[in-house]
């Protein structure tokens, strides 16, 4: 019976590559902290060299005209897509990434492979090398002319918008809230994808990462690690409103959380529990 009902668990294979990663994770942040967070501050540091590219993209084509019409809406679709490739190369170099890590420590709770105070153990340690690396990042680019001129005046402008989420009060919040839900939501459908068997060629891996961090860029959700960078390399620039900055983040974090802590990591952990739903022991049928 077990046997034959196994069919209906499709995601089995996804919640164990999970469970595998999460292993890792919680190992590595014990015993190599350091290269743990070396590891998150590369991803950072990607984050940061991807953003420039795409405010680069947009900059140049806000400069261009096609008779009276504006090439800036061209150069946001050229930008998103330079900028998902920065999802690619975090995955491909073994880089930590908080967002993506939300989902696997949930995934990690719901099946008892990591204790709540590990699984903030594990993202506060991503988080802060995240910061780091984009930290880095920022000093390199406050050194150069690669932010200055248009490019700069591009991350302002965003800058002013993400912190205006925040200073128009609840409206605002709930706005920056359900952007950030479901950033982390496309985010975590490409690391499922990622992670679920049925994708075996990197070319169709890689078109799933594209595809979401497109899609977040292009409409504008929030991603709480990628807004931190951004605000760094623009605070050591231009200067910023830290309190603003600090409650987008917040407030990013909470909803990249849900969107993929929650709405990926625990869904997917919920619907493929055998145990729960067929009251069944067969190991075949139960992630450990």
């Amino acid at each position: 019976m077990a046997k034959d009902m196994g069919h209906i668990f499709p995601g089995r294979e996804f919640i164990q590559a999970t469970l595998d990663a999460l292993h890792v994770k919680d190992d590595m942040s014990r015993s190599a902290t350091i290269p743990y967070i070396q590891r998150a501050a590369m991803a950072g540091i990607l984050i940061g060299v991807f953003y420039a590219a795409y405010y680069t993209t947009v900059s140049v084509f806000a400069g261009l005209q096609l008779g009276e019409t504006s090439l800036t809406g061209l150069g946001k679709v050229i930008g998103s897509l330079v900028f998902g490739w920065a999802l690619i190369f975090i995955y491909y170099t073994k880089s930590e990434l908080l967002t993506s890590n939300m989902m696997v420590v949930t995934i990690g709770r719901y099946y008892h492979g990591v204790t709540w105070p590990r699984a903030f153990g594990i993202m506060g340690l991503c988080y802060l090398g995240n910061a780091l690396g984009g930290l880095l990042l920022a000093a390199f680019l406050r050194f150069s002319t690669l932010a200055s001129g248009a490019v700069l005046d591009q991350m302002v402008h965003s800058v002013d918008t993400k912190l205006a989420y925040v200073s128009a009060g609840p409206m605002g919040w709930g706005d920056l809230f359900v952007r950030a839900i479901l950033c982390n939501f496309m985010i975590n459908v490409a690391m499922l994808l990622v992670y679920n068997g049925y994708v075996k060629a990197d070319f169709a891996k890689m078109c799933a990462m594209l595809a979401a961090v497109f899609i977040f860029a292009f409409l504008g959700l929030e991603h709480s690690v990628a807004n931190t960078v951004l605000f760094l390399i623009v605070g050591l620039r231009d200067g910023i409103d830290v309190g603003l900055a600090i409650g987008n983040v917040a407030i990013a974090l909470i909803g990249n959380f849900v969107g993929g802590g929650l709405l990926i990591g625990v869904y997917y952990a919920y619907v493929n529990d055998a145990r729960r739903h067929l009251h069944e022991e067969d190991p075949e049928l139960n992630v450990p």
